[in-house]
């Protein structure tokens, strides 16, 4: 008896091996086909190399080095009434409980249903003179059903762990937009200040231009002057007025924009006052550069989580080739044709419990082109995280050189501006003692206009760049920590190619 229980047992095992063995599909080597850049490798440049220094991060309020009150305020106004901010804070929360939701596989789901109806027997040809002939009585049913998956090739694992990674992206996302938002504030107020910069120039020129008319006119009414010399000096009154003009448009433009910028209407913007901008701050580059930048940028934060997520989802479909055991179980209670909730003391009671297993065998082709679909997403996710990478090195390098540029800038124009200001005090003081006619004022005043816009413009130009700069380095809003570990980068090994387990097993 008990070799034939023996028999019977190894050709059991023996039975569930070949079917296991047989429900184990390949995977046709579907693998990615693409591989991440190591920031490390890159060549970052002359620019670059010649500007790295010993420099810290950008702080989180990187901001405050304009020593501008009015803009530290605005900032923090923005930030808490965006409606920018909002959607992203709202994915965040989104994306968290899409993970619950996922993680929730991986325990034990119990659920209970009960039904109770009332029934009326008829009495005919179909029923039959039966004892419930012509009644109506209670149905009654009640059940308990539990469930529980093995996850023994971690699919529902893997599957919690990518719903994760999704979060992590949805969270560095948001501080990607919280750097936009800060940074675009920036460059507004900037432009804010540059318009009010411009409309003293134009102020300044204007008041300029009716002096001289004033003296023109006073020289024709001396009898020494001509009415071509009151013609030509008053002629461009009406431009200067235009000038004036557009440059106060700009600063009402600049208001509703900042505005807008902060979740609120246009008028919130008629409070702010003229801004006080002042940038001391220097403009070296971190030194670990670029090694430590996919751990401070946000975008590249972000796509490293999306390239973590994309790992996992080869890991889900790669379990889709193995069998799964599903463990059941089942508790009913029933009774028909007694009062109502009588089945609650009823002996009728059933019961079922034991393992399910499934095994892909013939699945014609769908689970290498579900694995195949998620290598694809994960080359995607990889190429995206490689150009962003290049695209932040590209717009450091960017920086740096429109930096120094500026610098040359900054100091051609001042002394632009100086010549030019000694050129028309000359035209116009030899003017004013008839020792030259108006053509050389006019000259020397267009050439100082010029310069003077050429200055302002610099100037503004400089605070932004180093706004822009402050973003392409990460605005202080990520730390290398909040970044996915580098294991996580790829698909796990834990299970191998077809279908053979790798040395370290399931999960």
């Amino acid at each position: 008896m008990r070799g034939r229980v023996s028999r019977k047992t190894v050709s059991a095992a023996v039975l569930a091996t070949i079917l296991i063995i047989s429900g184990c599909a390949s995977t046709g080597n579907v693998a990615p086909r693409d591989s991440l850049k190591d920031a490390s490798t890159l060549d970052v440049g002359t620019a670059i190399r010649q500007a790295n220094a010993d420099a810290q991060w950008p702080a989180e309020q990187w901001w405050r080095a304009y020593q501008d009150p009015q803009l530290d305020q605005w900032i923090e106004r923005a930030t808490s009434g965006n409606p920018t901010l909002a959607m992203a804070a709202a994915r965040v929360r989104e994306a968290h409980e899409a993970a619950g939701i996922a993680r929730s596989d991986l325990y034990p789901h119990v659920d209970a249903a009960m039904s109770v109806a009332r029934k009326n027997w008829p009495n005919n040809d179909f029923y039959g003179p039966g004892p419930y002939a012509d009644t109506t009585t209670w149905d009654d049913t009640a059940g308990l059903t539990l469930s529980y998956n093995l996850d023994l090739w971690g699919r529902d694992e893997n599957n919690a762990e990518r719903a994760l990674d999704v979060a992590h992206v949805r969270a560095a996302d948001a501080r990607a937009a919280q750097l936009d938002l800060d940074t675009n504030v920036v460059r507004a107020y900037i432009g804010f200040s540059q318009a009010f910069a411009l409309l003293d120039i134009a102020q300044q020129t204007l008041e300029q231009q009716q002096h001289i008319a004033d003296h023109a006119r006073r020289r024709l009414n001396g009898g020494i002057g001509t009415q071509l010399e009151l013609s030509q000096a008053e002629a461009p009154l009406p431009e200067y007025e235009r000038q004036v003009d557009i440059y106060q448009e700009d600063i009402a433009l600049a208001r509703h924009q900042l505005a807008a910028l902060a979740g609120e209407g246009p008028g919130a913007g008629e409070a702010l006052t003229r801004p006080a901008l002042s940038l001391a701050t220097p403009l070296p580059l971190p030194s670990a550069l670029p090694a430590e930048l996919v751990g401070h940028r946000p975008d590249i934060v972000a796509a490293r989580w999306m390239v973590a997520a994309q790992a996992r989802g080869i890991d889900v479909a790669k379990a889709g080739f193995y069998p799964n055991i599903n463990l059941a179980a089942s508790l009913t209670q029933a009774f028909a044709g007694g009062a109502l909730l009588s089945f609650l003391t009823s002996k009728a009671s059933g019961y079922s419990f034991g393992p399910a297993i499934s095994l892909p065998i013939f699945e014609g082709g769908r689970l290498r082109a579900q694995l195949g679909a998620a290598s694809a997403q994960y080359d995607e996710a990889v190429d995206h995280y490689n150009a962003t990478l290049v695209a932040a090195l590209k717009e450091i390098a960017d920086q740096v050189v429109r930096v120094h540029s500026l610098d040359t800038q900054l100091d051609a124009s001042g002394r632009s501006v100086a010549a030019a200001r000694k050129s028309y005090d000359l035209a116009n003081e030899g003017y004013r003692r008839g020792l030259t006619d108006y053509l050389n004022v006019l000259v020397a005043q267009t050439q100082l206009l010029k310069a003077q816009d050429g200055q302002a413009r610099v100037r503004a130009a400089r605070l932004a760049a180093y706004a822009t700069l402050t973003s392409a380095l990460g605005g202080g809003l990520d730390d290398p920590s909040n970044g996915p570990e580098q294991t996580a980068l790829a698909p796990s090994r834990h299970i191998g190619p077809l279908g053979r387990s790798s040395v370290n097993g399931p999960k």
